[in-house]
């Protein structure tokens, strides 16, 4: 098998990737995988695969640039490689030093920005009604500061259809207890 990047040389290194239950493989070469930043000679982190820092010699490079990479906790002086190295914050100001990376490692996990956890199924439904509801509001407000007021009128209309629908729902189902 061939290497994905170059396609010249055999594939050693075979990496597999499960999102949303679809699977997908890569196959480098160990040049290949070395310019993409994975060290094979050096453990890594699961920190260091979601930050894509595999290459601790292209760390030091970016620390001599004086980056953003020199970051340490105002509060209990966590630095970032001690963050890289514990995967575990220090106190509660390293979320404020260390948001960047945070954000990057959230993203990687849940393929979103923001993580929504679960709903009690009995709940489900209602709580999802309440979420959008809530962030309709929200673009009623943006709309509302950029006077841009059809918009508003329009989401305004549509948060009482779904405010009906609930309730048609609610009451529909209290009939068949």
């Amino acid at each position: 098998m061939k290497c994905e990047c170059c396609k010249k040389t055999d594939a050693t290194i075979h990496l597999t990737q499960v999102i949303d239950g679809e699977v997908k493989k890569l196959n480098l070469c160990q040049v290949c995988a070395q310019q993409n930043g994975i060290d094979l000679n050096s453990p890594i982190s699961i920190t260091d695969v979601l930050l894509g820092l595999g290459n601790p010699s292209a760390d030091a490079d970016k620390k001599s640039e004086g980056s953003e990479f020199d970051l340490s906790c105002s509060r209990c002086q966590m630095t970032r490689s001690e963050f890289k190295k514990r995967a575990r914050l220090g106190c509660p100001e390293c979320y404020k030093a260390f948001m960047g990376e945070l954000s990057a490692i959230t993203h990687a996990m849940h393929h979103s920005r923001q993580h929504v956890g679960k709903i009690p199924a009995r709940q489900g439904n209602a709580a999802r009604v309440t979420a959008l509801i809530a962030a309709l509001q929200k673009d009623i407000e943006t709309a509302i500061s950029k006077e841009e007021y059809e918009i508003a009128a329009n989401l305004r209309d549509k948060i009482r259809s779904i405010k009906e629908a609930a309730e048609l729902e609610t009451a529909g189902g209290s009939d068949d207890a």
